[in-house]
This record gives structure tokens, sequence and C-alpha cells, in this order.
């Protein structure tokens, strides 16, 4: 980021861990995304709906960003640093939470199963 605060980010191992230990997880994908693959517990809210949507996201708490490759979710971070949401990318996305182990789940079905 250039004349500001660099982005804090979270490695994909932490957000693993941050979620486990009741963190708030923002995914900022789309809706067919999110129901072939989501972390359970993680709240979707769209990148496209973020503006309109931000009383939803907690002030009060850290917030973890993710989405597939981590290219949104900074643009979302971003966004909601602006606006006094301690917010932190999560780095390499949903594609790196699968590489670090973390649970997915599809469509409504929150119970998770372990990443292929």
């Amino acid at each position: 980021m250039i004349g500001g605060s660099p982005r804090p980010e979270v490695t994909a191992r932490e957000a693993v861990d941050g979620l486990a230990a009741g963190s708030f997880v923002l995914d900022v994908r789309e809706q067919h995304e999110w129901d072939d693959a989501h972390a359970p517990g993680a709240v979707l809210i769209p990148l496209s709906e973020l503006a309109e949507r931000t009383v939803e996201v907690p002030t009060d708490r850290p917030v973890l960003v993710v989405c597939h490759s981590g290219m949104r979710s900074a643009r979302a971070t971003d966004a909601l640093r602006g606006i006094g949401v301690d917010a932190r990318n999560v780095a390499g996305g949903m594609l790196a939470w699968r590489d670090a182990g973390g649970v997915v789940t599809s469509g409504d079905d929150d119970e998770g199963r372990p990443s292929d």
C-alpha cells in the first residue's frame, strides 16, 4: 500500500486456528463460490455488496477476510479498515485455506469436511 499503513495479513493457518477459536471470518466471494465450498462458521457478504452491508460486520473484534486467492479480500480489508474495522486479509484465500488443512463445507451445510 503506497502512502499508508501496510495491510494486515494473516496466514491461512492462522485463520484456520482463529476460526476454531471463535474469530469472525468474512467471506467476500460470490454466492456460487460459497455454495461450492466455504469455511464453516464464516459469514458471506460478497465484495459487490460490502459497501451496503458494512453494518453486518463487527467492530468489536478482529475480522478475518477471505476470498478465493486473496485479491478481493485485500480490497475488502482496505475498505473495512477505512471505516474503522480491525480487518485482516487472509493471504492466499480459500486456496491457501485448503492447503493449510482448513475444514470446508458446501451449500447450507455448516458441519464441514476436511479439505481434499
